[in-house]
């Protein structure tokens, strides 16, 4: 019988380590970008303020994409320690992409990274380039096969459930790469990296200006990355609706999760604004609604509609019911795998087979489970609301405010009146935790309204644990809780420290404009 405490640890380990690696992926992805854009001014310009950017820039990357690899690496030994069972159900097909990113992503961006940061005496000006371009290639096809694999997890295709063997066997490599959620996810991902970067940048600078230091480097550093920051703002927000658009069709739960619709409504439908949902009573506490919003963000129309709470757990019954002659007939394969009858049986069935092993959670029996048991199981395919509805909203929120702090800071930026803007360099500053709460939220958008598959709808998180104690589970989240909360104090005070000591200044003949020739 499986332990809930013990899963429930399980995810929370998971949870952490993944929160806290999240911080420092989007600056990873963004940074790179925006080195890019600094390095190719300066080799087309020839202007050595731009290499004193690049320089200055490049070093902060390095601090943050050592966190990132260490982070990271423990991550992926947690799928066989705390998910044994989950990693044997999808290695033959989640393996591929991260073996892909191992081989053709990390090597190369861990490798490039070295020479770019440590080569400028070693390398001609088109030979460092060409690296900083490879290392943003790097970084962002690694983020392309790790969503790959996400997505995998999110809406899984390009793969058959063997019966027998109990695993997710890879059928087609194109259906799995072409995947809606992960096309869509990794694009609205790198974006909300590259603005990420974009405040990051913007909010170091502006501490540079208040403090009348290396003006004119802070003023550059400042008009590249909010002018780049303000695209990637717009697509972020253009990406994340067609990502909603996609979540509608395959995960229509963690839609209804997001906007709080526990009945069925007609259309046009109102959109909740804001909500407090009550998930044992399944209704908001209180609402305030914007009318025809809904129908108009996630249908495109004034007459499309998005299933309610109780209709999906009506039509989760029904496959709960119809997935359960699959799992008793998995149980026949697996002592007789010729057996034709048994064979037929599945197949009919197959479709619904993860809603009958979600209902075995209450129902060891499946030939013995009871109305209540089914009705339980299908309210459990419901995510807690409350936090993935308050999550999209301080996610999309925090989207908005970038969106509006770039569009401000291009235009005095482009007027050459950012030092004159006191209180917005003071907001600068305050902004640089924005886009790291909002990456925090997404992830929890993403994952918690997932629940309660690790692959949807085909596994159930209940039955992907690994059967470890709960003191062993205890031990181990406090240990990488400890590990990465010191990662994340090492980072900060590196940060700080290079912050705090700044660029080093071009040599005398280098083309730096004074202030007021900005």
């Amino acid at each position: 019988m499986v332990n809930d405490f013990v899963v429930d640890l399980s995810r929370a380990q998971f949870a952490a380590t993944a929160l806290y690696h999240f911080l420092f992926v989007p600056l990873t992805l963004g940074l790179t970008v925006l080195l890019v854009v600094m390095e190719t001014i300066y080799v087309t310009t020839g202007r050595d303020i731009y290499k004193q950017m690049t320089q200055f820039w490049s070093k902060l990357l390095l601090i943050n994409f050592a966190l990132g690899v260490a982070t990271g690496l423990t991550m992926e030994f947690e799928f066989g320690t705390n998910w044994s069972f989950y990693s044997s159900f999808v290695g033959d097909t989640f393996g591929a992409p991260l073996a892909i990113e191992g081989l053709m992503a990390f090597f190369l961006e861990s490798t490039m990274i070295g020479l770019m940061v440590f080569g400028w005496d070693r390398l001609t000006k088109a030979q460092h380039l060409t690296v900083t371009y490879l290392v943003a290639v790097g970084s962002n096809l690694s983020a392309l096969w790790i969503l790959v694999a996400n997505a995998f997890m999110q809406h899984p295709v390009g793969a058959e459930f063997n019966p027998v063997t109990m695993r997710m066997e890879l059928e087609s490599f194109g259906a799995l790469f072409f995947n809606d959620d992960a096309q869509s996810k990794f694009v609205h991902t790198v974006l909300a990296g590259y603005l990420t970067a974009s405040v990051f940048v913007c909010g170091i600078s502006s501490w540079y200006l208040l403090r009348g230091r290396h003006v004119a480097f802070a003023k550059r550093s400042f008009r590249v990355a909010v002018v780049f920051g303000l695209l990637s703002s717009v697509g972020v927000i253009t990406l994340g609706d067609a990502l909603g658009y996609v979540d509608a069709k395959v995960q229509p739960t963690k839609l209804a999760a997001m906007e709080g619709l526990w009945t069925a409504e007609k259309a046009p439908m109102p959109f909740n604004a804001i909500a407090f949902p009550l998930q044992d009573e399944q209704r908001n506490a209180f609402e305030i609604q914007v009318p025809y919003m809904l129908s108009l963000l996630v249908t495109h129309s004034l007459d499309g509609t998005v299933p309610a709470v109780d209709e999906l757990e009506a039509l989760a019954r029904a496959r709960i019911r119809n997935g359960i002659p699959a799992v008793l007939a998995m149980e026949k394969l697996s002592s007789s795998p010729n057996d034709a009858d048994a064979r037929s049986q599945f197949e009919a069935h197959k479709a619904d087979v993860g809603y009958a092993l979600l209902a075995q959670r209450y129902a060891p029996d499946l030939t013995q489970i009871t109305d209540e048991q089914v009705a339980r199981a299908a309210r459990d395919t419901i995510p807690e609301v409350w936090i993935v509805f308050w999550s999209f909203r301080i996610m999309v929120g925090l989207a908005l405010l970038m969106m509006v702090y770039m569009l401000f800071g291009t235009l005095v930026s482009l007027a050459n009146e950012i030092e004159k803007r006191r209180w917005f360099l003071r907001l600068g500053l305050v902004m640089l935790a924005a886009p790291f709460i909002s990456s925090e939220v997404g992830w929890l958008v993403a994952e918690v309204g997932r629940q309660p598959w690790t692959v949807f709808e085909k596994l159930p998180t209940w039955l992907s644990a690994s059967t470890h104690s709960e003191s062993y589970m205890i031990f181990s989240i406090t240990g990488f809780v400890l590990l990465y909360t010191i990662f994340a104090i090492v980072e900060m005070f590196l940060m700080v420290h290079f912050v705090r000591k700044g660029p080093e200044e071009p040599a005398p003949h280098g083309a730096v404009q004074t202030a007021g020739g900005y």
